[in-house]
């Protein structure tokens, strides 16, 4: 019975926690030389800098020509992958009526989501990738 209490790897112990006190050892070190030097660089007394002839333009324009790439495969995406089958997590709702107003249900707003072919045919979310290029 007292075989069983002792430990079946002790060469294996002893190693993690000779490689944990090594570990504390070198983060107890490197943060007391941290401590202990001065700024790399001096705020007060760095010139300014001049990001020389950059062109605004032209940065802009890479990034509008490469976010129709980007989100041109994301407009064609399902957004509900599990529409159709009976586990769909969009197609449960909860309504609820107070006193004489409308009913709300929660499907007028998983509806759209639940029932779009693609992410394009969300209605906001279509009409925001139509603008970025999508």
């Amino acid at each position: 019975m007292a075989r069983h209490t002792s430990p079946q790897h002790p060469t294996a112990q002893r190693a993690l926690v000779a490689l944990a006190t090594a570990g504390v050892a070198l983060g107890a070190g490197a943060a007391s030389a941290a401590a202990d030097t001065a700024p790399v660089v001096d705020v007060m007394r760095t010139r300014p800098t001049t990001l020389g002839k950059m062109d605004p333009a032209a940065g802009l324009q890479a990034v509008t020509g490469t976010v129709g790439y980007v989100t041109g495969p994301v407009a064609g995406l399902k957004p509900n992958p599990l529409a159709g089958t009976g586990v769909d997590p969009l197609d449960n709702g909860v309504a609820t009526q107070l006193a004489d107003f409308q009913p709300v249900a929660s499907q007028m707003l998983t509806g759209p989501v639940a029932q779009a072919e693609s992410i394009s045919r969300i209605p906001v979310v279509g009409q925001a990738l139509g603008v970025l290029g999508g």
